[in-house]
Formats: structure tokens, C-alpha cells, sequence
């Protein structure tokens, strides 16, 4: 091989010589002009983020601090500081709404007005706030006096398990100068008890409100069963004003519920209503009654509202109105039936989480589980901090331990001696002794000491310890103790808080059938048709009809009952639309006459159509469904052979409205029928009975 000098390996290194077009590519790009702003993927500037950050700053205030309660205590934050507000100010005396509203204005940063209304409907579901006054009526839709005349108070429910300081979590207010909870050690279901509405940015909640006792009970089941058979539980709304419903969608809170009233069947042609649905009141419910009387839909007479503590709606009925099916009308055009959605969302470590009914149960009964043995524990360390000072105190007393400390100089030669003289009891105690149980003891006072019932301290001490006793049973079997606490409440509340609203199974009112015979389409002399004209009767339909309306032309329109509508003398057809309807047509357009057999299928309301092919054309037959023939007779013409025919229209398709159909005959037809009339002659020799279509 021969070796490459240096100048070869250079050459052989070098780059290879640039094309015309690399080099056109290396140049510098030409300047061109300004760029239009791509908003989906430029940069925006500082005004985007500015709006995007406070958005962000307002959904998460809104969902959080305002509209969707909290999972741990069922309560919305303005609902929360009411009741902390009401706890700070409890005596067990009624105080005036106005000063609650005021007090809690300290941890609420919004108007009175919104704290107020909060308070009065609180109050009206009566569990947790007793009121005195005009609180408005729920049936009648009354709204309460201002807070200025009415008092309230809270239950003794409320006082006894929704509160405790010591298993209470504590921040400050919004102008930290208070300490406001962040939930209550709340022991009930109360989220579930009370229901809730909220309409937050992106999301709404609507929680229905459920019976107490129905409550406990399916706590009670969930704290009995068993790891391997989970208990199906069966927890349906309960709403105050009463009713009826059907549950048949609600699908443990993520569904719907039908409501309808209950109404009595009375003497002398009477209805009376004595239980509302939920959402509604007697005044909304009376105007939709009118309104469905001024419509006639509805045969009633008068109304009367006898309503005040209980619901008494009474309706007269039209003379010869039958009382079964006036209240399958009510149902269908009024109030008297209505549905409620419920979605169930809440806050959950302060997140918005769906949840179903079942779920939001089994996490209370695990919280009060928590906060029972949370309490039980607070009660042992009290019991345990009574027994150490009680058999510290009579140490000190029965011993004689105070005389040691006379002579003593100094304080601490006065807590060596009192500590000296009680290291031989030591194990009469549970826990050390420490230098605040030796302050307690030189607190001790001298009438005391002398009149010191050793008898009663040492009862006062078997019965810390049999209490203490009880209360680590407790610990140790906190289920048990959990259904005892439950039957408890059961026991004691059972008889205020019955079931208002009864279950049922509704039938599908059948709004068609009963108001089948609603109006009348009739017919007038000089050509109009309508529910507004007098003349003879064409049909009966309801006001859900749609009508189909067919010209002599072949024109047709679908349309609702119409009030007046002019047809002039050339109306073909006036009937109850059906889409799927079959129809056979014969028609003449430019002397050719065609049949065809459609169905109208789709259309749109108000629009007009041709079932012929235009405007001039001409409808020799037009009828329902496919006769079995079709007899025509011809004009007379010279040298026609062919006087009559019979056709079969069963022998071409059905189909669109749009068809223009089979060739039938040139001829001028003097008589058409689907039934040989007086016309069809029978004996004629020279009838071709049946006609080819083409």
C-alpha cells in the first residue's frame, strides 16, 4: 500500500462543494411582516394569568367556602358559624335571631341578610335550632318576620352531640381575631338529615333530605354486619311537607325522585289535598290549577285554601267530572306531581368528591365511631386526673403530710417535704407525681383539711373507679357501645320524628288518552277549520296532537291545532298525524295519473309539502292504508274501446312520500272508488277488468 501524503488526506477530509440550493438555504431568512397572534398557541400576556389565577381564587371560595357542604359535619360554612355562633351565646334561653346574626358576623365575612335567611331555614328543619316566632310557613311558601322579632335557641339534639371544644379542630376567623372550627365533632348523619342545594362555579349539589330514625337504624346494620356480607342498605328520602313518591330511579342519591301530593276523594263531587310535594307550596300549586282550569284541562269549579298548620287545599269539581280521573289530570297538568334530581356532592378533606348515599352513611358511622372513642378517652383522662387528686388530697390529709411543711423556710423545702412525705403511697397512685400536684396540694384549704369526710372521699373514689372501669369496657367493645349510644337516640327522639313522606309505585299518567277528546277540529261554511270556529265537527284530539292537513292539490302540512286555519274549499284531509301511517294516493299531473302507496315519515312542524308533484297537480283518491282494488271509469272519448278498469295497488311498494309513483292511465277518469259504485257497470263486455301499472 502506498502511504497518503499530507496534502492527499487533506483534499480526501475536505468537504464535498456546496449545491445551488444548500446555498440558498444557508442565507439569512428574509424579513417579512408582522405575524398574526395564534391564540391557541402563542403566549398571552400578564392579563391572562392575572384572570386565569383570580378565577381559579373565586371557583375554589365558592365551592369551598360557600355552596357544597362539608362530608365531616353536613354543614355549609355559613350554617357552621351560626351554630358555633349559637353555642358561644347559649344559655338555654331563647335570644333574639338579630343578636346570632350579629355574633356571627364575627367569623361570617357576608351581609346579615344571607346569614338570616340561613338561620331560618335551619330553623324550619327543625334538628338543630328551635325557634320562637314568625318563622314563615313551609306549606304556604309565607316567609319569616325579620330577625329582629323572632328568637331562637338550640335543641337539646344540637347542644348534646354536635359540639366538643376538646375534639375540635380551630382556626382563625377571616379578620383573625376569633378562633372559628373548621367542622364540628358532629356524631350524626347530618348531611343526610338535613339535605342540601348548592350551585357552585362548574358544579352543583342536591343532597334530599332522609328520616333520622331510618338513619340510625341502617347505622345500627352497618355497625352488625361483617367484613364478608356487607349489609344492603335501603335509605330512601323523607321530606317534611309529606306526599308521595316513587324511588324507582333515585339509585342511592344519583338519580331522581317522582313526588305527588296526596288527595282525598270527598262527598258532594269534592277533592282534597292534604299533603304537598317537596318543592312545592299551596300557592304555586293553586296557580298552576288555575292555570290548567283556564286552559281546560282540569274540570274544576273552585278552589279553596283552608291551609295553616296542616294542608287543606279543597277543589270542587265540574258537575258530572268523574274524582279518579280529575286527579290523574291534576297530576298530569299541574303541581300536584313534580320531580326532584339529587346529586350527591360534597366536600371531603376540603375536595369535592360524588358520593352515593350508602358511602356518605358508612363514613359517618366510621367518624362517630371515632368521636365516640375520642370522647371515651377524654373521659378516662379526666376520671384518671379525678382519682390522683382525690387520693392524692387524702393522703395528704389522712397522713398528716401538711404538718411537715410548718417548719420549712424555704418553698423549696416545702415541696421536698410534701414530696418526701408522699413517696411511701406512691403505689397507691396511677401516675407520677408531678410539681403541679404538689401546688394543688398547698392550695388545699385549711377548713377544708378540717373538715375533711374521709368516708365520702373514699366513696367519691369507688365510684371514679367503677366509672373508669366502665369506661375502658367501653374502649374495648367501641361497637357495642355505639349501638347502645344509637338505640339510645332512637329511644328518645322515635316519637318526634316519624316518617312524613310514603312510598309508592306511580303509573304513567297517559296525558294523551286523557285528554283525548280535549278539543274539537270543526269545520265552517265559509273555509276555515279549527278549535275557534263553529260549524260541523271533523275530529276530536288532544292539544299534544299534531294534525295532518291534506289539500285537494296534493299539498300537506303537519301542524299543532290550529285556532283558525283557512283551506278554502280545497281541504282533501284533516287528521291525527301518524308518521308510520300507510296511505294509497291517485293523482293527475300534466294528464297523466299515477298511484302510488308512502308513508308521510319525518316532516317539520308548519311546513309545507307535496305528497303530488307540485302545485297543479290534481288527488283523484286519496285513503288509509292499501284497498284491495281500485275501480276507475273513464270519460267517454271516440273509438275508445277501454271504458272502466280495475287496478291492484298491492302490487307496487310502499314507499316515501317523495315518489313519484306508477304510471296508471292517460285517460280521463270520470269516476274513481276503492268500492265499485253505481257507476261500475257490472255487464259491461268491454271493460278490461284489470289494469296494468307501470
Amino acid at each position: 500500500m502506498t502511504k497518503k501524503n499530507d496534502t492527499e488526506l487533506e483534499l480526501f477530509e475536505a468537504e464535498p462543494p456546496k449545491t445551488p440550493e444548500a446555498e440558498v438555504a444557508d442565507l439569512p431568512p428574509v424579513e417579512e411582516g408582522p405575524r398574526k397572534f395564534d391564540p391557541l398557541h402563542d403566549d398571552h400576556g400578564p392579563l391572562k394569568k392575572l384572570v386565569d389565577f383570580n378565577f381559579l381564587q373565586y371557583a375554589s371560595y365558592v365551592i369551598c367556602d360557600r355552596a357544597i357542604p362539608a362530608l365531616e359535619d353536613g354543614l355549609k360554612p355559613v350554617q357552621r358559624r351560626i351554630m358555633h355562633a349559637l353555642k358561644d351565646k347559649d344559655d338555654g334561653r331563647f335570644i333574639k335571631v338579630a343578636n346570632i346574626v350579629g355574633h356571627t358576623m364575627q367569623y361570617h365575612p357576608h351581609g346579615d341578610a344571607s346569614i338570616a335567611d340561613a338561620l331560618v331555614t335551619l330553623t324550619n328543619k327543625r334538628y338543630l335550632i328551635e325557634g320562637q316566632g314568625n318563622y314563615g310557613n313551609i306549606y304556604t311558601g309565607d316567609r319569616a318576620a325579620a330577625s329582629r322579632y323572632i328568637e331562637c335557641r338550640l335543641t337539646e339534639l344540637a347542644r348534646k352531640e354536635l359540639f366538643n371544644k376538646d375534639l375540635t379542630e380551630w382556626v382563625a376567623s377571616y379578620d383573625g381575631r376569633n378562633k372559628e372550627p373548621v367542622t364540628l365533632p358532629c356524631k350524626l348523619p347530618l348531611m343526610l338529615m338535613l339535605g342540601a342545594d348548592g350551585i357552585a362555579v362548574g358544579l352543583s349539589t342536591s343532597i334530599l333530605p332522609h328520616n333520622f330514625i331510618e338513619l340510625l337504624e341502617a347505622q345500627i346494620e352497618i355497625l352488625r354486619e361483617k367484613k364478608r356480607t356487607p349489609v344492603e342498605l335501603n335509605l330512601l328520602p323523607d321530606f317534611q311537607t309529606g306526599g308521595l313518591m316513587d324511588v324507582s330511579e333515585y339509585n342511592k342519591g344519583k338519580g331522581k325522585v317522582k313526588l305527588r301530593e296526596k288527595i282525598e276523594m270527598r262527598k258532594n263531587n269534592r277533592l282534597v289535598i292534604t299533603e304537598l310535594p317537596h318543592g312545592t307550596n299551596t300557592e304555586s300549586l293553586t296557580a298552576s290549577i288555575e292555570d290548567a282550569v283556564k286552559k281546560k284541562k282540569v274540570p274544576v269549579r273552585t278552589i279553596d285554601d283552608f291551609t295553616a298548620e296542616k294542608v287543606e287545599i279543597e277543589l270542587t269539581l265540574s258537575p258530572g267530572a268523574e274524582q279518579e280521573k280529575v286527579i290523574q289530570k291534576l297530576y298530569a297538568f299541574t303541581k300536584c306531581e313534580t320531580s326532584v334530581s339529587s346529586r350527591l356532592i360534597c366536600l371531603r378533606n376540603h375536595r369535592p368528591v360524588e358520593m352515593t348515599v350508602d358511602e356518605v352513611l358508612r363514613f359517618n358511622t366510621a367518624q362517630l365511631l371515632e368521636i365516640l372513642e375520642g370522647e371515651l378517652n377524654l373521659r378516662k383522662a379526666k376520671l384518671l386526673d379525678d382519682f390522683h387528686n382525690k387520693t392524692l388530697v387524702q393522703i395528704f390529709v389522712e397522713n398528716r403530710i401538711y404538718k411537715k411543711i410548718e417548719q420549712c423556710k424555704t418553698y423549696e423545702a416545702v415541696v421536698a417535704a410534701i414530696y418526701k412525705g408522699l413517696d411511701p403511697f406512691k403505689k397507691q397512685l396511677r401516675r407520677k407525681i408531678v410539681d403541679e400536684d404538689i401546688e394543688m396540694l398547698l392550695g388545699v384549704r385549711i377548713k377544708r383539711i378540717s373538715l375533711f369526710d374521709i368516708e365520702k372521699n373514699r366513696k367519691d373514689i369507688d365510684d371514679i373507679l367503677a366509672e373508669l372501669a366502665e369506661v375502658e369496657k367501653n374502649l374495648k367493645a367501641l361497637k357495642s357501645y355505639a349501638i347502645r349510644y344509637i338505640k339510645r337516640l332512637i329511644k328518645e327522639y322515635k316519637g318526634q320524628y316519624p316518617r312524613c313522606t310514603e312510598a309508592a309505585s306511580f303509573k304513567e299518567v297517559e296525558v294523551r288518552e286523557l285528554t283525548a277528546t280535549e278539543l274539537q277540529i270543526k269545520r265552517d261554511e265559509n273555509g276555515y277549520i279549527g278549535t275557534n270556529v263553529k260549524g260541523e265537527v271533523l275530529l276530536e284530539c288532544s292539544s299534544l296532537d299534531k294534525l295532518l292537513v291534506v289539500w285537494t292539490n296534493g299539498k300537506y302540512k303537519v301542524m299543532p291545532p290550529p285556532e283558525k286555519l283557512f283551506v278554502d274549499d280545497s281541504l282533501e284531509r284533516c287528521e291525527i298525524f301518524d308518521r308510520e301511517k300507510p296511505f294509497t294516493a291517485v293523482y293527475t299531473d300534466a294528464r297523466i295519473t299515477y298511484l302510488k302507496r308512502f308513508k308521510f315519515g319525518g316532516v317539520i312542524m308548519n311546513k309545507e309539502y307535496y305528497c303530488s308533484q307540485g302545485e297543479k297537480s290534481k288527488l283523484q283518491l286519496f285513503v288509509d292504508g292499501t284497498p284491495e282494488a281500485i275501480y276507475v271509469k273513464y270519460h267517454k272519448a271516440k273509438g275508445q274501446r277501454i271504458r272502466q278498469q280495475r287496478f291492484n295497488p298491492a302490487d307496487i311498494a310502499v314507499k316515501g312520500v317523495k315518489s313519484r309513483g306508477n304510471r296508471m292511465t292517460t285517460k280521463g277518469i270520470q269516476y274513481i272508488g276503492s268500492e265499485p259504485g253505481r257507476w261500475w257497470d257490472h255487464d259491461d263486455t268491454g271493460a278490461i277488468p284489470d289494469g296494468v301499472l307501470l
